[in-house]
């Protein structure tokens, strides 16, 4: 069967001061209604229902996401005792689902991205699936085709083409790339062989708990010794003590480089990873001057700029052009869209000071 798992434990620093520690972006609405995480698990839709959907986060963030996903079972949202990057994050989401589905398909995703086309991302997902099931080592990824030479993902380069089915057309995978500078990255734009990569996983959780012990057997090691732990009376003894020892590592480094059989569909769906403020006029659209406004807020002569408010705090800008002003009610940021990087400087800053509480 499919089972999803959500990795959701960024702290989404790029969206201070909305972002905080016990608030990061995953639970923040910011591109609709329903918070990010929320509209992750909706996408899923029948197709994957809340009995096989896992939502991996930082322990501290469990109480948070499983009161804005309360159709989840308890034991569907896991809390990692410290950060080890993804590699074991999947690997113990693939035990987990392993437990009661030996033969489990895997779609493992981030919780903040933002795709609208709900029915087009399930058959996508359903096709990605299948894929894996006619070759069970195989690695099945999204790739998106890239709009303008981005510096800030990372890239997947197509090799010989598989199948096209419907909107689906698959490829071999050629070589995954690192973020590249801006001329590499136009290089590959004008190419037309490159996509960028989606961040969402298919495999089957047999393929991915082999691959770590054959290329991470510590790894592989300390999160056996956490699943023989389950339901046990020591558990959180055990998860807390064996996670600790891990050695962290992104999928990509543990896995991606060694697999053998990885293949890209290309994604017929809109897709927005929501890094930054500047993500939100893409998502939310501008008004006459170029503004995107979230909240109540009175512009003269603004230009290009990004306003996030509550409905009962007036923003007024005044000469403003191509600034991010966001209101809290303890917090204000006040920002040259040009220099939006720097806000995880301030968020260093601000852990240099001791200012915790505005973390």
């Amino acid at each position: 069967m499919l089972h999803a798992v959500i990795m959701a434990g960024g702290a989404g620093t790029r969206f201070w001061p909305a972002s905080r520690v016990a608030t990061p972006k995953q639970l923040l609405n910011l591109a609709g209604e329903r918070s990010m995480i929320q509209s992750t698990v909706d996408r899923l839709g029948s197709l994957v229902p809340p009995e096989r959907v896992l939502v991996v986060t930082n322990e501290r963030l469990v109480g948070a996401i499983a009161h804005q996903l309360p159709q989840l079972p308890a034991a569907a949202i896991l809390g990692e005792p410290c950060k080890r990057d993804t590699a074991p994050c999947i690997g113990l989401a693939a035990f987990a689902v392993s437990r009661h589905d030996d033969d489990a398909v895997m779609a493992v995703m981030p919780a903040d991205h933002v795709i609208q086309q709900t029915d087009v991302f399930q058959r996508a997902l359903a096709f990605a699936a299948d894929l894996v099931r006619e070759q069970k080592e195989r690695i099945v990824t999204f790739g998106i085709p890239p709009t303008y030479p981005a510096e800030t993902f990372g890239y997947i380069q197509r090799g010989e083409h598989l199948t096209t089915t419907g909107d689906f057309s698959s490829f071999q995978v050629s070589r995954f790339r690192e973020k590249p500078n801006a001329q590499t990255a136009a290089e590959y734009l004008e190419s037309g062989d490159f996509y960028w990569n989606s961040g969402i996983f298919i495999w089957k959780a047999k393929t991915i708990l082999s691959a770590l012990k054959k290329h991470e057997s510590s790894m592989h090691e300390q999160l056996a010794a956490i699943a023989a732990a389950w339901e046990q009376p020591d558990f959180d003894q055990v998860f807390a003590q064996e996670f600790a020892k891990i050695d962290g590592k992104s999928i990509d480094y543990a896995v991606m480089e060694h697999a053998e059989d990885v293949v890209v569909v290309e994604a017929p769906f809109d897709w927005d990873d929501v890094g930054n403020w500047q993500s939100l006029p893409r998502l939310q659209g501008v008004d006459s001057e170029d503004n995107t406004i979230a909240g109540k807020h009175l512009g003269v002569d603004t230009h290009g700029t990004i306003v996030r408010t509550s409905d009962n705090h007036l923003v007024v800008t005044l000469g403003l052009k191509d600034c991010i002003v966001v209101h809290t009610p303890d917090a204000t940021l006040v920002a040259d869209k040009h220099q939006e990087e720097a806000i995880r400087q301030v968020v260093e800053q601000l852990k240099q000071r001791g200012w915790s509480d505005y973390l």
